[in-house]
C-alpha cells in the first residue's frame, strides 16, 4: 500500500470565479525616489519603487527607537511614570540644530514626556535619552535595535544611532519602514494613539514649529500617524497611515526636495489608495470551490472551501473575471477529517500580487471498509502491470 501511496502527484485544477474584476488600477507616478504603499487589511503590496533600497531615512528611523520603548512599557522595564537621566550629549542636539524637545540636563523626563517628545516633537534629544536609559549608551542601544530589526523582520536595515542623525551606516529601506509602522499599529495598539497627537510642549520651552509636521493629521480623512523626517541627504521623507472605513493603508516614501512636495504626495498616495481599490468578498466562508479526489475513501471526493469569508482588494472599475487555481497533492489519502487543510486556493489578479487562500475539508470522509479498499487495491495493481509500471 505505501508503493501506491508515493503514486501522488501535484493537481492543479484551473476556475473562474464569479466575481467582478476590475481593470488594472492607474499606475500610481510618485516624483519620490523610493515608495512602498500597503494595505494592511487585506496585506496587499498597492506600490513598490525601489522599495528594498536602503536609504538615509533621516527622523523616519525613530520609529525603531519608539518600538524598543514600547516593548520596554510592554514588558514591564519601564512605566510611564519611569524617569531617565539627560545627559549632555543629549542636551548637545538642542545646539546642533535637530529637532529637539528642548531638554536640559537639570531635567527628568519620564517615559511618557519622552514618548511625546519623540513622536510629536521628532525630539533628538529625547532618543538620546531613551538610549542610554534603556542601553547605557547610544551605541549599546544601535546595537540591540539592529538585533530587535532583525527578529520582527526588516531586512534592509542597519542602525548607528537612536536618532536618524545622517550617518553613513544609518540606513533603511521604504519596505522596512513601512513594515515597521504596521508593526507599531498591530503590536501596541493601545500605545499608537500618540501618533495622532498634533501638539506638545515639555514644560512650555517649544516654540509652536516643534509640534507634530505630518501633513495629513490636519485633513480629516482617518490619518492618525506615524512619522516625518528630512535631511539634505535624504531628504523630504514620510511614514504614514490612514484608516477608511474597514481598510487601513500604510505608505513609506523618500527623497522629495520640500516639505509642500511631501505634503501634497501624501495626500496623493492616500487618495489613490482609496479610490483606485475597492475590498470586495469574493467567496463566502463555507463555500465550495472545487472537490478534491480520495484514495480509498467512503466518498471519492471531498468539497474544498474557505474557512473563513474570502476578501480581495480589487482594483474599483469592474469588468471580467479573477483567474484562479486549486493546488494541491493528490488523491488525498482517507481517513479526512473536516476543517483540515488540503489545498491552496491561488488567485491571480492583473497587476497585483497572487493572492493565496488555505482551502479545507467540507466533510468528513471516512476510510473505506475492507473489502472496498481490497477491490482498489487490486484494481490500482492491475492497472500498473497493465502499464508495465
Amino acid at each position: 500500500m505505501t508503493r501506491l501511496l508515493r503514486l501522488a502527484s501535484l493537481l492543479i485544477v484551473a476556475l473562474t470565479l464569479a466575481v467582478p474584476l476590475g481593470l488594472p488600477a492607474r499606475a500610481f507616478e510618485t516624483a519620490a525616489t523610493s515608495a512602498w504603499v500597503y494595505d494592511i487589511t487585506t496585506k496587499t503590496v498597492l506600490l513598490d519603487k525601489n522599495g528594498d533600497i536602503p536609504e538615509p531615512p533621516a527622523s523616519m528611523s525613530k520609529l525603531m527607537t519608539i518600538n524598543m520603548l514600547f516593548e520596554a512599557l510592554t514588558d514591564g522595564r519601564v512605566t510611564n511614570e519611569t524617569t531617565f537621566s539627560v545627559s549632555p550629549l543629549a542636551v548637545s542636539f538642542t545646539a546642533a540644530g535637530g529637532s529637539t524637545m528642548y531638554l536640559q540636563e537639570s531635567d527628568r523626563p519620564t517615559v511618557a514626556e519622552l514618548i511625546q517628545g519623540m513622536v510629536v516633537n521628532s525630539g533628538n534629544d529625547a532618543t538620546v535619552v531613551v538610549a542610554e536609559g534603556l542601553a547605557g549608551s547610544e551605541a549599546a542601544f544601535a546595537a540591540q535595535m539592529n538585533e530587535r530589526a532583525k527578529a520582527i523582520g526588516l531586512q534592509q536595515s542597519n542602525f548607528a544611532n537612536a536618532s536618524g542623525w545622517p550617518d553613513p551606516a544609518q540606513r533603511m529601506s521604504m519596505r522596512d519602514l513601512g513594515l515597521l509602522g504596521a508593526h507599531l499599529i498591530e503590536t501596541f495598539p493601545e500605545l499608537y494613539p500618540v501618533f495622532s497627537q498634533t501638539e506638545y510642549n515639555y514644560k512650555g520651552r517649544a516654540p509652536a514649529n516643534a509640534n507634530n509636521r505630518n501633513p495629513l493629521l490636519k485633513l480629516n480623512i482617518g490619518a492618525d500617524g506615524l512619522k516625518t523626517g528630512h535631511t539634505e541627504e535624504a531628504g523630504y521623507g514620510m511614514v504614514g497611515s490612514v484608516k477608511q472605513g474597514e481598510r487601513r493603508i500604510i505608505f513609506a516614501f523618500n527623497g522629495l526636495t520640500t516639505d509642500k512636495q511631501r505634503a501634497d504626495e501624501a495626500e496623493r498616495i492616500t487618495s489613490w489608495a482609496f479610490r483606485q481599490f475597492t475590498l470586495k468578498t469574493v467567496i463566502k466562508a463555507g463555500a465550495r470551490v472545487a472537490e478534491a479526489d480520495v484514495f480509498m475513501g467512503s466518498a471519492a471526493k471531498v468539497g474544498l472551501v474557505p474557512a473563513t469569508d474570502l476578501r480581495l482588494l480589487l482594483p474599483a472599475l469592474s469588468q471580467g473575471g479573477i483567474a484562479a487555481e486549486v493546488v494541491y497533492t493528490g488523491p488525498l489519502q482517507a481517513p479526512i477529517a473536516k476543517g483540515t487543510k488540503l489545498a491552496d486556493l491561488v488567485i491571480h489578479i492583473p497587476d497585483m500580487p497572487d493572492a493565496h487562500v488555505d482551502l479545507i475539508a467540507e466533510s468528513d470522509v471516512q476510510q473505506a471498509g475492507f473489502l472496498a479498499r481490497l477491490l482498489t487495491a487490486a484494481e490500482q495493481l492491475r492497472g500498473h502491470y497493465l502499464s508495465g509500471v
